[in-house]
């Protein structure tokens, strides 16, 4: 007869209580998030907000700089509501360890309305409403516009430092669902928002964003999202390149980047590889090309795709004397494994890709400009899923815009600190991933020779040192 083995602690009742009054020693659950603070300050970020941003009208309670901050701290702690302030707020360890304590919900709030100005969205309206479209991108806030000056500098200071000579801005709007009364409803048939988004690739920061209504398409004013996502970048670049899918396939975009005496931005070549839309000049193109142009792209188990060049086609208008960079279009034909047919009837589905790179053979091209998509949409997924831009805070336009910004500027400090002063192998590590491993961990608050310590409850191999973390983020103006 085969023995029974010793009781499970599973099959027990839990060896301990709960002792509901608060604890007389001063405890954080959040010792690691000072980490992320150190980061932004660092990189200027406080001083770049009081420069920028000019909202109280008395001096008592937080400043500008620390409420920025404090949104900063929710996002990284997991809150995706102004209501989560308040646990955050409970945390006076964490309080005492970066100086300042967190607003309340309600102080929060009427921060975030501040951001907001009615007369910008009336104004916008009438203007569009008189062209007969129902759709408008109002113009930005004075405090909206200096959040935004906020995350270029610390785009910048962040490159300086990595002195990164390679850019390649992708480019994508995301759909943020929203119950909001006043949320317009997208092209997909839900309600919400709809923010373009560019990124810098290989430092994975954002270097612009435009928060708009849903019913606003992905393909409308790109440009200016454009030539300020370039503008972000600092001085020290030297290669800049671009990627889009077929919203950027306009002409005022194409022309633009096309010209190296380009007006509002950098002179000289920027790269770039578009998903073309599939014109019935370009379909005809395309069926042209005989047989033997057309090689191996990619295979999975379904289908069949291969890619060929179109060759001598360039639809684009010159305007007189105007000099463009010359393009060529890549073409993808995908078929099914056994011969099938589409639900359309036709034996093919055709794809296709502009660009003014010559460096790349079409295979390789193509793979490269496909890169975007676990890039620009990673970072969608980040900062509406693991950040708090995926649920809308209130009905005001530019309380919105502002919300999705600190969600945009947590999302770049977060990047500085896995590159500046975490080791390599967080490089890529997620939000959530930063929380387990290194935000949430606890600590005890002494005073020792008035000095505040934190004293960890382990120390974590993960961030590679505590103090070696902290001293690899120097302040801006002393690196």
């Amino acid at each position: 007869m085969r023995k029974r083995p010793n009781t499970s602690p599973t099959e027990l009742p839990l060896p301990f209580a709960y002792d509901e009054q608060e604890s007389e020693e001063n405890l954080t659950a959040l010792g690691g998030m000072p980490l992320l603070m150190q980061a932004f300050r660092s990189l200027g970020a406080g001083h770049s907000v009081a420069e920028h941003i000019h909202l109280k009208q008395r001096q008592r309670g937080l400043d500008e700089a620390s409420y920025v901050e404090s949104f900063v701290v929710l996002n990284a702690a997991g809150g995706d509501c102004l209501e989560d302030f308040d646990h955050v707020r409970a945390d006076t360890g964490l309080a005492e360890l970066i100086g300042h304590e967190l607003p309340s919900p309600e102080a929060a709030r009427k921060f975030l309305y501040q951001f907001h100005d009615e007369s910008k969205v009336e104004e916008a309206q009438q203007q569009e409403l008189a062209l007969g479209r129902v759709s408008y991108i109002p113009q930005e806030s004075a405090a909206l516009a200096g959040l935004g000056a906020v995350n270029r500098d610390v785009v910048q200071e962040f490159g300086r430092r990595t002195r990164d000579k390679i850019a390649t801005i992708d480019m994508d709007a995301t759909i943020i669902e929203s119950w909001k009364q006043e949320a317009q409803r997208t092209y997909k048939g839900v309600a919400g928002y709809q923010p373009m988004l560019a990124l810098w690739a290989e430092l994975n920061v954002i270097v612009a964003d435009e928060f708009r209504d849903g019913n606003v398409g992905s393909d409308t004013r790109l440009l200016p999202v454009t030539k300020q996502a370039f503008a972000a970048l600092p001085e020290g670049v030297e290669e800049r390149y671009f990627r889009g899918d077929s919203a950027c396939y306009q002409q005022e975009l194409l022309r633009w980047l096309r010209n190296r005496k380009r007006e509002e931005g950098p002179e000289g070549f920027i790269g770039f590889g578009i998903s073309a839309e599939m014109s019935e000049s370009l379909r005809k193109q395309i069926q042209k090309l005989p047989e033997a142009f057309w090689k191996p792209y990619r295979e999975d188990s379904e289908a069949i795709c291969e890619c060929a060049e179109v060759l001598n086609w360039d639809p684009l208008e010159r305007k007189a004397g105007e000099e463009l960079d010359p393009v060529r279009y890549l073409a993808i034909r995908i078929s099914k494994r056994q011969g099938e047919l589409f639900a359309d009837g036709k034996l093919y589905k055709h794809f296709g890709v502009v660009t003014n790179r010559w460096d790349y053979e079409a295979k390789r091209l193509l793979e490269w400009q496909r890169e975007k998509a676990g890039s620009i949409e990673a970072a969608h997924d980040v900062l509406k899923n693991e950040l708090a831009a995926g649920v809308m805070p209130c009905g005001r336009f530019g309380a919105n815009a502002a919300w999705l910004r600190m969600a945009v500027l947590t999302y770049n400090v977060m990047s500085a600190l896995k590159r500046l002063a975490l080791p390599p192998e967080l490089l890529t590590a997620r939000p959530k991933r930063l929380r387990f491993l290194v935000f949430n961990t606890a600590g005890r608050i002494l005073h020792h020779a008035r000095r505040v310590v934190c004293r960890l409850r382990h120390l974590s191999e993960s961030v590679g040192g505590w103090r070696a973390a902290l001293a690899a983020l120097p302040l801006a103006c002393a690196s």
